[in-house]
């Protein structure tokens, strides 16, 4: 197949793939996906940085052969340097070394583990090992190695271009989207900034508290003051880099917007006219809504609107005196990413429908409070069989109230 590489600086390819098909990921709604790699040419040596999902290599390697044939040299790697091992990074790379068997692999101890376990035909392979400061000679290009455990796994690194001021930084401040063009500056600011946060979201905001001591770290080592890009394995590169790194500042801080998220189920309609009315106070105080219906909205959407909201509203059927089966899937997703790990406790309120015993509002209250958010009990709404105008006037309050709080 024929595919371009892109150069982004001398000497430096985009060689990665798009996956414009992809529309799920391990349950994170995607418009699609890129799997970015990087080809740098030093004076003496070629190192590729990163890798594609399984599937994708003739791609990568299309765009690699493009890449060499602009250098006008013959094609040899000489390192590579793997920066994570999730699958849609490394499921390539018994291809990869099958065609370059004689190239220097670059990974932290962990990752040198995680890739014998998920691919077992690569016990033997050799790996070097590199911690924190460790760098990479190409011949008048040097890399410098960041280990980055937990952003957002175990195995994570950077890598720092040092020359040119790139930091390749893996799955740390990427976006899963498609696009045709490479740059940030390539797509609609609110769009990119959406991804970004729904990225942060769903796979980084476990790890908020290191987010902050790593950039912290990263400005006292001196490694932030001539960069020029960012360089994640999704989405777009970041050549403002200053605006992506202030954005994980203030979702680590769990600094939040005016702003309230209202979730619901329903079965017959009932806590869908509640879940309205509560909308249309928070809206009467002028405070941001945002409306999520839990049937079809994903668990990763929901996710992204949680984190820069102040507070959240929940509320689902009651159904045998537990809280509609159908909100399971985000109460163990809350509870999975832990919304307060920054240390920020949001605000929360429930409300049901029941036909007789209830029961639901109890138990939300208690997963909501298990996963970090302060439940205003107090204020919970539960009414019987379909709303009546007295029973939506208490929504209507409710949605007030709590727009008049997150004001305050």
């Amino acid at each position: 197949m024929k595919a371009d590489s892109v150069k982004i600086a001398d000497g430096v390819y985009w060689v990665g793939a798009l996956d414009w098909d992809a529309r799920d990921f391990h349950g994170f709604a995607v418009p699609g996906m890129t799997y970015n790699a990087y080809l740098v040419f030093g004076d003496e040596k070629v190192a590729l940085i990163d890798n594609v999902y399984d599937g994708f290599y003739p791609e990568m390697w299309a765009r690699i052969e493009d890449a060499f044939a602009k250098e006008q040299k013959e094609i040899k790697i000489d390192a590579f340097v793997i920066n994570h091992i999730e699958n849609d990074h490394i499921g390539s790379i018994p291809e990869f070394l099958e065609q370059c068997p004689d190239v220097e692999c670059y990974c932290t101890q962990a990752a040198s583990m995680g890739i014998k376990r998920q691919h077992h035909c690569l016990a033997d392979q050799e790996f070097n090992v590199i911690t924190t400061g460790d760098t990479l000679d190409l011949g008048g290009k040097t890399f410098t190695f960041i280990n980055a455990p937990m952003l957002h796994w175990p195995d994570s690194n950077f890598t720092l271009y040092n020359e040119e001021g790139i930091l390749f930084s893996n799955d740390a401040f990427g976006q899963h989207i498609c696009e045709s063009k490479r740059y940030d500056v390539d797509v609609d600011p609110a769009y990119l900034a959406l991804h970004a946060k729904k990225f942060y979201a769903n796979l980084v905001q476990l790890s908020a508290s290191m987010v902050l001591n790593k950039v912290a770290e990263m400005t006292e080592a001196g490694y932030l003051d001539n960069l020029t890009m960012i360089a994640p394995c999704h989405g777009q590169i970041w050549t403002q880099p200053g605006t992506i790194v202030e954005l994980y500042a203030k979702w680590a801080k769990g600094e939040a917007d005016e702003k309230i998220t209202v979730i619901y189920e329903t079965m017959h309609h009932s806590t869908q006219k509640m879940a309205h009315q509560i909308v249309e106070g928070i809206m009467s105080e002028g405070v941001e809504a945002k409306m999520h219906f839990i049937r079809y909205d994903p668990e990763s959407d929901i996710l992204a609107d949680i984190l820069d909201s102040k507070a959240i509203v929940l509320g689902v059927p009651t159904m045998m005196n537990n809280p509609y089966p159908k909100i399971g899937n985000l109460l163990a997703y809350l509870s999975c990413v832990s919304p307060a790990n920054t240390g920020v406790r949001k605000t929360a309120a429930v409300f049901s429908s029941k036909g007789w015993a209830g029961g639901a509002i109890p138990k939300l209250t208690e997963s909501l409070t298990a996963a970090g958010f302060d439940v205003l009990e107090d204020e919970a709404v539960e009414e019987i069989y379909v709303p009546d105008e007295n029973d939506l006037d208490k929504c209507y309050e409710l949605g007030k109230k709590l727009a008049q709080m997150v004001k305050e």
